[in-house]
């Protein structure tokens, strides 16, 4: 199901469900009910509410968007380092550059074509791409160099591979849902608690109220949609892409 679709039917539930209430309320109240009378202390605390829940959910939202961008972090860091890899290999023989080239093609390949899918369908890295990364450790570090040009540039290489590995292990750990079970309840029962204190104030069934409180419900339904898509950074809607492999790495095919 597209995440606009998901988007389109919580908002527009979020409205049905406020609107239903409204009206059954409005039904069952007694003939003499004057909405006016609204006690000064429900007022206060349906504002404390909104404003407390208004902080929450902003946290939130910042709070899984700043894992999205430190999951882009991660995967534009192992490309930057497999690029450095790529090209600081040029000093050594042609048959070891090569090898190294070319086994670096086929991780990047495996990330961007195979990879990729299974981070965002089942949360989870690969075996085949460990293996991969592994052969090219494997060609940077057993290679003894054969003059002092060459090793001079050993040591950054070995730095370079280091980087590309930490940051593969942080985007293994970036993969997923990062908001725990506890917040979601929180976020979920918070948003009914504050919608429902809209029916304290005792609400009439006119126009503007019903469509005031069905926009209210349906800002906190995006909201809360928001925080979803967010929270998986390489499975939902505004992912993280594989964009900077796919920038340094011109030639691989998806």
């Amino acid at each position: 199901m597209s995440e606009w679709l998901v988007l389109t039917l919580a908002m527009g539930a979020a409205c049905l469900v406020v609107l239903i209430v409204a009206v059954v309320r409005h039904h069952a109240a007694p003939a003499d009910e004057d909405p006016s009378e609204t006690p000064d202390v429900i007022e206060y605390i349906t504002m404390m509410i909104g404003v407390v829940y208004a902080i929450v959910l902003g946290l939130a939202i910042a709070g899984v968007w700043e894992a999205r961008s430190v999951a882009q972090d991660h995967v534009q860091a192992e490309a930057q380092a497999l690029h450095e890899i790529d090209e600081r290999v040029r000093v050594y023989p042609a048959g070891v550059r090569d090898r190294i080239r070319d086994d670096i093609d086929a991780y990047v390949g495996h990330v961007v074509s195979t990879e990729w899918k299974s981070m965002s369908t089942k949360g989870e890295m690969t075996e085949r791409g460990d293996e991969l990364l592994d052969t090219v450790r494997r060609d940077v570090t057993d290679y003894e160099p054969a003059s002092d040009f060459e090793a001079q540039a050993y040591q950054p290489l070995l730095d370079q591979m280091a980087a590309a590995d930490a940051a593969r292990n942080s985007r293994a750990d970036s993969t997923g849902e990062t908001m725990p079970g506890v917040v979601w309840f929180g976020l979920i029962a918070g948003a009914v608690v504050t919608v429902g204190m809209v029916f304290a104030l005792q609400i009439r069934r006119t126009a503007r109220e019903l469509i005031l409180a069905g926009l209210f419900s349906a800002l906190i339904a995006f909201l809360l949609f928001l925080v979803w898509d967010f929270d998986s950074p390489y499975g939902r809607g505004l992912t993280t892409t594989a964009e900077p492999f796919m920038a340094l790495f011109p030639g691989i095919k998806t």
